[in-house]
C-alpha cells in the first residue's frame, strides 16, 4: 500500500486533485474531516475542537489504511490541522505532531497557491495570496525539517494534473 498526501494551502486544488487521482489510478480517498465537522457544528472552530478534529482525521485515515488497497489518497492530514491550529489559536496540542511523525507517508504532493484562483466556499478564510503563500512555506518547511518526501505541484489546473499524475505513476512504480 502507498499513502499519498495532498498538502498545501486552501483553494490550491487538493480535493479536486484527489478525485482526479482516484479516477485515474483507483484507490481510496480520505476527505478532510474538519469540513464535515464545521458543517455539523454550524459554527467556527475553537481551540477545544482541535483534538476532536485531529482524531477524526486520524480515524478516517486509519479506516482507509485498513482496506489495504494499493493507494490511499489523503486530501489532507494532520500537518494541515497543526498549521491551522497555530494560525488560528497560536497553539496546537503536542500529540498532534507526535502522531503525524509516527505515521509513514510515501509521498506528499505540496500544492502551490500561485497559478489558480482562490474560490470562496463558506469555510475558506485566506483570500489573499500572501496568506496562502505563507501557509505553503510553513508546510514546505515542516516537510523539509522532518525529511518527508514531497514534490511541489504548481501551475494551472492542467499542469497540476500532469505533474501529479507523473508523481503518482512514479510512486506506484516504486521510484
Amino acid at each position: 500500500m502507498k499513502v499519498l498526501v495532498l498538502a498545501g494551502p486552501e483553494s490550491s486544488g487538493k480535493s479536486w486533485l484527489a478525485a482526479e487521482i482516484q479516477r485515474h489510478f483507483g484507490g481510496v480517498v480520505v476527505g478532510e474531516y474538519v469540513r464535515d465537522f464545521i458543517d455539523e457544528q454550524q459554527r467556527d472552530t475553537v481551540y477545544a475542537d482541535i483534538p476532536v478534529i485531529a482524531q477524526g482525521q486520524l480515524d478516517r485515515e486509519d479506516a482507509a489504511r485498513a482496506t489495504a488497497c494499493e493507494l490511499v489518497i489523503l486530501d489532507t492530514h494532520l500537518l494541515s490541522n497543526m498549521l491551522w491550529s497555530h494560525a488560528l489559536f497560536g497553539d496546537c496540542p503536542a500529540w498532534v505532531e507526535r502522531q503525524l511523525l509516527q505515521r509513514h507517508y510515501d509521498l506528499h504532493l505540496l500544492l502551490a497557491p500561485e497559478g489558480v484562483g482562490w474560490i470562496s466556499d463558506g469555510q475558506r478564510c485566506q483570500p489573499e495570496l500572501a496568506s496562502r503563500q505563507t501557509f505553503f512555506s510553513l508546510s514546505q518547511h515542516w516537510l523539509q525539517a522532518h525529511q518527508q518526501r514531497y514534490e511541489v505541484i504548481s501551475g494551472d489546473w492542467i499542469n497540476r494534473r500532469i505533474q501529479a499524475f507523473a508523481a503518482v505513476r512514479g510512486l506506484l512504480a516504486g521510484d
